[in-house]
């Protein structure tokens, strides 16, 4: 096994436990389930005494251009007091939407092998209009959904 496939193929629990570090830090009370056979990478209990479930994904600077921001092929139908957490490392952006507002603003594949799963698609690609190279930029319509600070998880 090279250390490139290690380092990729750990890619996604480690910016797990950084998200978890950066809600620790910004005052959240965290809990992280210890198996994943449910979609629910940690547990927040809000100020209220109620508790929500968040799955992270999150995508490396390594992805193909014009992905830097796609999560796609994801199995998820409604449910209550469920969140996301989306990660682009390359854009170093994060968005967060409740279950209800990724199954508003996903789409969902009709026919194919991920037939029923959803995708996301946070960024777009253009030209830059100074360098005249291509480059990806965050999709103005879910600039509603960034949050860093993760106040969103609280509301």
């Amino acid at each position: 096994m090279s250390i490139s496939f290690r380092h990729s193929a750990g890619f996604g629990k480690r910016i797990e436990y950084w998200i978890v570090g950066l809600m620790l830090k910004s005052g959240l009370d965290v809990y992280l389930p210890l198996v994943d056979d449910d979609a629910i990478d940690a547990v927040i209990k809000r100020p209220d005494g109620s508790f929500i479930e968040v799955q992270i994904k999150a995508r490396s600077k390594t992805a193909n251009f014009g992905d830097g921001a796609l999560f796609a092929a994801i199995t998820h139908d409604s449910r209550p007091n469920y969140w996301f957490i989306f990660y682009s490392e390359r854009m170093d952006k994060l968005w967060v939407l409740s279950s209800e507002e990724f199954i508003a603003e996903a789409s969902q594949n009709k026919n194919g092998k991920n037939i029923g799963k959803r995708s996301i698609w946070f960024n777009g690609r253009r030209k830059n209009v100074q360098t005249g190279e291509p480059e990806e930029y965050a999709k103005e319509r879910y600039s509603k959904y960034e949050c860093p600070d993760f106040s969103r998880l609280l509301e």
